[in-house]
């Protein structure tokens, strides 16, 4: 089972880590990764770390700061791809998986599309945020398999589907 939310500029990120806290808080198993954008320079917007659900890893940093006035992608590829390894390492196990967000590196094959597939895999029921403009993409991926749900239909969602096990 798949769903999907989308991450739209209500803070996403917020969202699904709050959902995170609620799920965990109510007993279910996680795998995946939150996101955390953090201030904490001036040559960039924000530091941009994953929380990988279901470890005791430290967050990782997925972002990388590029100087003022740059315009280049800040994405941390390598980190992004050291996160999704790790989430994929934590599936046994879990009750559900989140996502934080379907992007660009997805879209292109690349950061948490292979766990995404994993997870599936396992019958483990995955809700991903997707970004507005790469929902034609994310479709592309997911097929017929993928619910679109709102946020506030999301936890009710992730309770209902859980994987039991046998």
């Amino acid at each position: 089972m798949l769903a999907y939310v989308i991450h739209d500029k209500d803070d996403g990120n917020g969202r699904m880590a709050a959902l995170a806290r609620r799920l965990a808080a109510q007993g279910l198993r996680l795998a995946g990764a939150v996101q955390t954008n953090l201030n904490r320079s001036a040559d960039c917007a924000c530091d941009m770390e994953l929380t990988v659900l279901g470890t005791d890893a430290a967050p990782i940093r997925i972002s990388q700061s590029l100087g003022e006035g740059s315009q280049g992608c800040r994405l941390d590829a390598d980190g992004l791809e050291r996160a999704a390894a790790l989430a994929a390492s934590g599936l046994d196990g879990a009750d559900i998986a989140l996502v934080n967000k379907f992007g660009k590196q997805e879209a292109a094959g690349r950061g948490f599309r292979d766990f995404i597939a994993a997870a599936m895999a396992e019958e483990i029921p995955v809700l991903i945020a997707v970004a507005p403009e790469l929902v034609a993409a994310f479709t592309a991926f997911a097929g017929d398999y993928a619910t679109p749900l709102t946020w506030a239909e999301a936890e009710a969602w992730c309770r209902a589907t859980r994987r039991v096990p046998a």
